[in-house]
């Protein structure tokens, strides 16, 4: 029998390890992330939605210390000890060129056509979604009981360079280091809005 989706609500602590207590980590217990976590955390990643079910996004887990070590060169000198110290990072890229792949991804339209000739929109389209999937793959992560640390402070030409290549469609979008957070590297919770804030119902 089919759940009724809507009916299932998550228990008070997977909230908490999800979102409320959840941190953005600066360092990294002595613990390894498997390589069969890393591909859990994409099982669950893509299955949460994008647009036209389009799947921008290209990832490279680095693992190694040469490949954590090419990557802290191309990263701003806060966040290079960050990426040695973690299990693995995330490189979250995406391809300009989705669109090839849209016939199987989402097969009750021609969608592709919606794409071809428009690089713009393309570039437009990937990004944006690639940012989405970024976000549920750091939430996939924590579901997991994984600690995230994501970062922007790096030089895009350097990572592009350096990861992509040999795909020279591809593009960075933001970088994400996964494992067992230290909780002595963290700061206080920096404080969160009100709803009144910055939202309004009309």
């Amino acid at each position: 029998m089919t759940k009724q989706f809507h009916d299932i609500k998550l228990s008070a602590d997977a909230l908490d390890q999800i979102f409320n207590e959840a941190r953005s980590y600066n360092g990294w217990l002595d613990r390894p992330v498997s390589d069969e976590q890393i591909q859990a955390i994409y099982d669950l990643m893509k299955m949460a939605p994008t647009s036209a079910n389009m799947q921008p996004v290209r990832i490279v887990w680095v693992k190694s210390d040469a490949q954590k070590a090419k990557l802290a060169d191309c990263a701003m000198e806060g966040n290079r000890a960050k990426i040695l110290g973690a299990p693995v990072t995330a490189i979250i890229g995406y391809d300009i060129d989705f669109h090839e792949e849209l016939p199987w991804l989402f097969p009750h339209t021609d969608a592709k056509s919606w794409f071809e000739g428009d690089e713009k929109g393309r570039e437009e389209g990937a990004f944006r979604n690639s940012t989405l999937q970024g976000a549920y793959l750091m939430l996939a992560a924590r579901a997991l009981g994984l600690d995230c640390g994501p970062m922007s402070g790096f030089d895009q030409e350097a990572v592009n360079t350096a990861f992509f290549a040999d795909e020279p469609r591809h593009r960075v979008n933001f970088i994400c280091s996964i494992g067992y957070g230290d909780p002595s590297t963290i700061f206080d919770r920096s404080p969160r809005p009100d709803f009144d804030r910055f939202n309004r119902i009309v």
